[in-house]
């Protein structure tokens, strides 16, 4: 019996063709830092978290119980319960959902205006480079969180208004970091060579300069979004986030602060759900960065 005749009689002996450059996606998790791993894992918690709360709440998180207020945390109450009863755990995934969205929504608007200021100064060059290059600067003038106390001060504190007080206050940063990034990328060498070998200005732009220059945002994407979720964190803890009932992250710490005295648990949690989110999507952030600088090590 020939070879060939024993692969044509078992044909799943026949293993089948890849192409070159495919990675299973078990290759693609096994080549990662665990850290990245770690990370990776508390964000895709995190979104189970918003997309589906009731899958993980133990208790109802807007029942209140009055013989069971500011219990510490056990095996019934994981995170305790706050001054109404309720179980915070429940309420710390409850309000998982606006803080994301008032994260996502954040970074969305503040790199929108990150790219109509940055990339119009950065192609157009000249005095309308000059022109929004000093206003960026009037902005960076002003302290981010002033920028947003401004506009929660002037408007109703909602969770549109938190997007837009945090978006409009984190965008000059953005902004510049896009220009500056799109001026490098002008004046590359593989720019000029294009430009002498007679290509177009719109073809320059969309197979060189685009993707060469847009290629940061990926990681500030990453990044923005823990930045942003913070900083409105930060607002609602000085009395200017989202009202209650919500348990928006800033708010239950807000609610909790007069009771940090007797009851640790009401800052320590919501602050700790805050703190590890940031530092994974951080995390996955800088690597994503690396990867894209050629610095990390390819699987």
């Amino acid at each position: 019996m020939t070879l060939a005749t024993d692969i044509l009689r078992r044909p799943e002996a026949v293993p089948r063709p890849r192409r070159p450059g495919m990675r299973r996606p078990a290759d693609l998790v096994r080549g990662l830092p665990g850290g990245v791993l770690v990370a990776g894992a508390l964000i895709a918690l995190y979104l189970v978290m918003a997309a589906a709360p009731a899958l993980l709440q133990t208790h109802p998180p807007f029942r209140t119980d009055l013989a069971a207020t500011l219990r510490p945390p056990s095996l019934d109450h994981l995170f305790g319960t706050d001054q109404s009863g309720r179980d915070l755990f429940s309420r710390v995934v409850e309000g998982t959902r606006d803080s994301l969205a008032i994260g996502v929504g954040a970074t969305s608007l503040s790199l929108t205006l990150a790219l109509l200021l940055g990339v119009t100064a950065g192609l157009a060059g000249g005095a309308l480079d000059r022109a929004i290059g000093r206003f960026l600067e009037v902005m960076f003038a002003f302290p981010n969180l002033f920028l947003a106390l401004l506009l929660i001060t002037v408007f109703e504190a909602t969770p549109v208004t938190l997007i837009a007080a945090v978006g409009i206050g984190t965008a000059p940063g953005y902004a510049r970091m896009v220009r500056g990034q799109f001026l490098a990328v002008k004046g590359a060498g593989y720019v000029e060579a294009a430009r002498a070998l007679g290509h177009s200005r719109l073809r320059i732009l969309r197979r060189h300069i685009l993707p060469n220059a847009m290629r940061p945002l990926v990681a500030m994407i990453t990044l923005g979004v823990g930045q942003s979720i913070v900083w409105a964190s930060s607002l609602a803890f000085l009395g200017l986030g989202v009202a209650p009932p919500s348990p928006e992250w800033g708010a239950l710490l807000d609610a909790g602060r007069n009771y940090v005295t007797r009851a640790w648990w009401l800052e320590v949690m919501p602050g700790l759900a805050i703190i590890v989110f940031a530092l994974s999507v951080t995390v996955v952030g800088r690597h994503v960065q690396d990867r894209l600088d050629g610095r990390a090590g390819t699987p």
